[in-house]
């Protein structure tokens, strides 16, 4: 199993960003994954700059790692047919390194263009026209699309790499894996889910084992007391689940959802402190299941150059 780095754009500025971007490579990691927000999902994280442009500097700062988004939303704040354009581009100055990840979206992001937030099912339908888009301007040539959620006319993309972008979507059940697997090439989930995993390879249709990207966010620290307090301040919303996560508005609503969480309740389902055992373990728990690659998530912005030391000193040997 591969192990990445995650670039947060929700707890660190673009310069800074871009300067992890370097180092993680350096340090080791086999790929780099971003988020692309609007919002981060409490106001103590502090952060949310434009993943696009991050990912255009980190494509020229970076030379052998593959880049990521983790994931994009293709259907509210971006239409589908810009963000092919953009992924193309991204892989062209990437020079074949990058992965379009798409997702369902969030209401946190995607309200703010004032187009209001559907229900789940109608989201769906909605990402399922916006990978037909993608794939097919991807195959080159022009593009007419009337579904009914989204509308192309003549569009094509002029500078088209060579290597085809692979595009992956995040799951979160069957019902979803049984709707994108035969449309993509890699799975995207957050859950060491076995169940999942052998699912995306019976509906993808060749058996032959794709490719499936999770995530795992830690709290490294010399200091554990200080890691599970930072893990706490700034994580604690990653344990309400994809079903309410997607739907709280903004980061009011994420502080008024996670006030009753206590830093022993983060700790339990994060990794925090200094140890190498715990971060391995949880790892283990994703190649178990079934994972290819699993991106890491350091919390805490600031915390990001000795975590990278740590990364290239003792955790990437330990899980090699």
């Amino acid at each position: 199993m591969r192990i990445g780095y995650t670039l947060m754009t929700e707890q660190a500025g673009p310069r800074a960003l871009v300067e992890h971007a370097g180092l993680a490579e350096q340090a080791g990691f086999d790929f780099e994954v971003i988020s692309d927000h609007y919002f981060p999902w409490l106001e103590e994280q502090g952060h949310a700059p434009y993943a696009w442009s991050v990912l255009g500097a980190v494509s020229q700062v970076t030379e052998r790692v593959e880049l990521m988004t983790y994931v994009t939303c293709p259907t509210v704040r971006y239409h589908p047919a810009v963000v092919a354009q953009k992924a193309a581009t991204v892989q062209l100055l990437s020079q074949g390194r990058f992965t379009l990840g798409l997702g369902a979206g969030e209401n946190l992001n995607e309200h703010v263009v004032g187009g209001g937030w559907p229900p789940v099912n109608v989201r769906h339908e909605m990402l399922r026209e916006a990978v037909e888009i993608i794939s097919l301007l991807f195959d080159g040539g022009y593009v007419n699309y009337s579904g009914e959620h989204f509308r192309v006319d003549s569009a094509k993309l002029w500078d088209l790499p060579e290597q085809r972008v692979p595009i992956g979507v995040a799951v979160s059940g069957g019902q979803s894996v049984r709707q994108f697997a035969p449309l993509a090439d890699v799975m995207i989930t957050t859950e060491p889910d076995a169940e999942l995993c052998r699912e995306w390879d019976v509906f993808q249709g060749d058996g032959t084992g794709a490719r499936k990207v999770g995530q795992l966010p830690i709290c490294w620290d010399r200091d554990r007391d200080a890691a599970v307090a930072r893990a706490h301040e700034q994580f604690r919303w990653f344990g309400g689940g994809w079903k309410v996560n997607s739907e709280l508005p903004g980061p009011a609503g994420f502080a008024g959802a996670t006030q009753f969480v206590r830093p022993e309740d983060v700790a339990e389902s994060i990794p925090c402190g200094p140890e190498v055992g715990p971060i391995v373990e949880a790892v283990g728990q994703f190649r178990d299941a079934g994972f290819t690659d699993l991106a890491l998530i350091q919390i805490g912005g600031e915390h990001q150059r000795e975590f990278l030391d740590f990364a290239k000193g003792e955790l990437l040997p330990a899980l090699n």
